[in-house]
């Protein structure tokens, strides 16, 4: 009989943030529990308790990880397209991607519902920290000062938004089920090229 693997406390971590990101992905936010991470990873109840305190501990962790990786992938696709080599799709699609198939919609709106809102926390950080970290970039391309942040502001509305009722007020609307991606799209290929010099 295999022997399980000893994990760091911080390997263990990353495991069981990594378990509930997909549970979360596969059967939604109710799901993510600390009995079902630790069945998920070969741990215990007390393990993970130990880790994260409660259930409420580790949906706030889930949603900080989710922004941590979703973000520092935008930031990376926001430098590709500023170099010529992406485009603002790309961003609009990562960002929308992040709330909808990433499940960070689901995950926000589940917080909001169970009055864990303070969890959402370590999300408005983290964009937060992303804008901070774009922003001297994008103002030496020509960016206004507030700039960046309402177009981040517009975009994960937008993103959000869409993960909820997107596919369904779209249907209902008669427009593509891309009608807001393909508008945010605009949005920032309207910003980018108001900010190229004039040639």
């Amino acid at each position: 009989m295999a022997t399980r693997k000893r994990l760091s406390p911080e390997e263990s971590r990353l495991a069981a943030l990594e378990a509930a990101r997909a549970l979360l992905i596969e059967t939604g936010p109710q799901s993510v529990t600390l009995k079902a991470v630790a069945a998920r990873i070969g741990r215990t109840h007390a393990n993970l308790l130990h880790h994260f305190g409660s259930a409420a501990g580790l949906q706030k962790e889930l949603a900080g990880h989710l922004a941590k990786t979703v973000c520092d992938t935008i930031i990376d696709a926001v430098r590709a397209s500023r170099a010529g080599l992406g485009s603002p799709r790309e961003v609009v699609d990562l960002a929308f991607d992040a709330f909808d198939k990433e499940g960070a919609g689901a995950l926000a709106s589940w917080m909001i519902l169970t009055g864990n809102e303070d969890a959402l926390t370590p999300i408005v950080e983290t964009i937060h920290q992303l804008v901070d970290e774009i922003a001297p970039e994008e103002a030496a391309h020509g960016a206004a000062p507030t700039q960046v942040h309402e177009e981040t502001l517009a975009l994960v509305l937008m993103a959000m938004g869409d993960a909820l009722i997107g596919g369904a007020l779209s249907r209902s609307l008669g427009l593509p089920e891309t009608a807001a991606r393909d508008r945010a799209e605009r949005m920032l290929t309207r910003s980018i090229e108001v900010r190229l010099p004039k040639g």
